[in-house]
């Protein structure tokens, strides 16, 4: 039977300074500068391009000055409740969204706008294109709007490394190429793949590299989010 590993590992850091920006230095710029008067912020994206991430940092920010944040998406059910105390208010995942979800959430908006909070959303398509009340989509809509973009192959690499080097992983040139041409190269999918393989080379015992991962995939098929079948293209896998 093989050994179960601890979480030993420390979490990766939410803020911003921790973030790899490339093309979106004016959306993180926007997002570190932001007030409790400023204007509603949507970012839309495919998933895997960092907007998670970039939610996740702004809460870090708000909570570091003292301030409280609320966070809402598609796996909370109703109903939502608004705490006033809240300076910031965080809804991910708007396209997933259901009817009851959509109500709460646009409650939830009406509410943080009354009590002037700021409000942060995101989604994978532009406020136009979501599949929600039109209501919720006329108020998501409302403010800054940005497209956030992924990061190109080279960042990629680098985010990997950087967050292999944090867990104390030896990540070669030969595993890296294996999991950027095998698999979707959104960071998503990538970073759920170093999470399984983390608890895996720790759980046999040996080194990252090539054969431990096919023995991974092997013993484990469903370790592999995204798996493809062929190498991806550059820049395939994007959404």
């Amino acid at each position: 039977m093989r050994q179960l590993p601890l979480a030993i590992t420390p979490p990766a850091e939410a803020g911003f300074d921790a973030l790899l920006v490339g093309a979106n230095a004016q959306v993180v710029q926007h997002l570190r500068a932001l007030t409790l008067s400023a204007a509603p912020v949507y970012l839309w994206g495919p998933s895997g391009c960092g907007k998670t991430h970039l939610l996740r940092a702004l809460a870090a920010q708000h909570q570091a000055q003292g301030l409280r944040v609320g966070s809402f998406g598609p796996a909370q059910a109703p109903p939502w409740t608004y705490d006033e105390g809240w300076s910031l208010v965080i809804l991910d995942d708007c396209d997933a969204l259901d009817r009851d979800r959509q109500q709460a959430a646009f409650a939830i908006f009406v509410e943080a706008a009354s009590h002037g909070a700021q409000w942060v959303a995101a989604g994978r398509v532009p406020p136009v294109d979501l599949p929600v009340r039109d209501d919720l989509r006329t108020r998501l809509a409302w403010g800054h709007v940005f497209a956030v973009q992924a990061l190109g192959e080279g960042e990629t690499r680098s985010v990997l490394r950087r967050e292999a080097d944090r867990r104390g992983i030896f990540l070669s040139d030969e595993v890296m190429a294996y999991l950027l041409t095998r698999f979707q190269r959104d960071l998503k999918t990538l970073m759920q793949m170093l999470d399984r393989l983390d608890e895996f080379a720790l759980a046999e015992h040996r080194m990252v590299t090539v054969p431990l991962l096919r023995k991974m995939l092997a013993e484990d098929p469903g370790s592999a989010p995204g798996e493809a079948h062929a190498p991806a293209r550059p820049g395939a896998g994007q959404r």
